[in-house]
């Protein structure tokens, strides 16, 4: 077999993420499209099981102005982020299934799909373990000062120092600090349990618009808090949050960590309150814009305050373990609904 446009396939793999790859089954039931592979697929999962369901074409990555014409035919389409709204449904006559291969379902116009009677399915809950590692890896980052101390040693600092350690500036224990969460899903859960072990005590802040009772009240929630962990949905409520008042009410040198949707913080406030001095650091896997312009403040390397941010570039979701089980899920998805039977349906 060969990769449309160059390449090679190797044992059903997707050997290139720059290049579609064509896979056909000889007894194909269905045209699968999936859109934008390049996420789910690092060079390191196979497409066998989701080939066995049908014929199908995996294209890396899709362009707005392709997605019509790459999706022609196709009664399967999955996709990531590719945004699928009703003019291109409408364009699209064959198509019966939307797999989002993700759990957020914003990029698929799920009325329209309801109109035509074409179902959607999502995948909750894939990530949970990964989003609450990397929670509090970037805690654990600003705590322990693992890096700073690191490239310190690297670049000589130990072996010209005095005595047998040194302290690049203050360490911190978790034990007995306060961890106020916004969001306590699954994520937010698993966030908890691990906050526990640590010896920290942790408080279940209200969220904007959620109806979740036994809440602690939002401002009390943050003023208490050494940490502020983000991990509740964005909603016309919940977008901004974390705003300049929000920042001003929190603990003077308290942390925040966001690993949920980027629009949930002013990122001028949180510039901001940077300058100030008055946050201990901020520790973000999203941004409001991905990827960020070159430009964006809050990448500067050379801001008085850079050595108090962290930003990873959304990586949270993605653990080969997190990515295995997306695919299976994405996979379980489309064969139930083949069988006629409804699984993470939305519609």
């Amino acid at each position: 077999m060969t990769c449309v446009g160059g390449g090679t396939i190797v044992g059903m793999r997707h050997c290139t993420r720059t290049h579609a790859v064509a896979i056909v089954e000889p007894e194909a039931r269905v045209r699968i499209v999936v859109v934008d592979s390049f996420a789910l697929d690092q060079g390191d999962l196979s497409w066998e099981k989701l080939a066995g369901l049908g014929q199908i074409t995996v294209h890396p990555r899709t362009a707005p102005a392709e997605v019509a014409q790459r999706c022609r035919g196709a009664e399967a389409v999955l996709t990531n982020k590719v945004v699928l709204r009703g003019p291109t449904l409408e364009a699209l006559p064959d198509l019966r299934y939307v797999g989002v291969t993700a759990t957020g379902t914003n990029v698929v116009d799920i009325e329209s799909c309801r109109a035509r009677r074409i179902a959607v399915t999502n995948v909750p809950g894939y990530s949970t373990a990964s989003v609450a590692q990397l929670t509090f890896a970037l805690i654990l980052h600003f705590t322990q000062g693992v890096a700073r101390h690191s490239a310190m040693v690297k670049s000589g600092a130990w072996a010209a120092a005095p005595d047998y350690c040194f302290f690049a500036g203050p360490l911190a224990e978790l034990s007995d600090k306060t961890l106020a969460i916004l969001g306590r899903g699954a994520i937010g859960t698993a966030v908890a349990t691990i906050a526990k072990a640590h010896g920290m005590r942790v408080l279940a802040a209200a969220v904007p618009g959620s109806s979740a009772r036994g809440r602690v009240p939002l401002d009390d929630a943050i003023r208490q808090a050494d940490v502020v962990t983000l991990h509740c949905p964005l909603t016309e409520a919940t977008r901004g949050l974390v705003d300049y008042g929000f920042l001003q009410r929190m603990k003077p040198r308290a942390l925040l960590i966001n690993t949920s949707r980027g629009p949930l913080v002013d990122e001028i406030a949180l510039v901001r309150a940077l300058s100030d001095g008055r946050l201990g650091g901020a520790g973000l896997d999203v941004l409001s814009v991905e990827p960020p312009p070159a430009d964006h403040p809050l990448l500067d390397p050379n801001a008085p305050w850079a050595d108090r941010v962290v930003v990873t570039p959304h990586i949270a979701w993605g653990t080969i373990e997190a990515r295995r089980r997306l695919m299976s899920i994405v996979v379980s998805n489309l064969a139930a609904f083949l069988r006629g039977e409804r699984a993470n349906r939305l519609d």
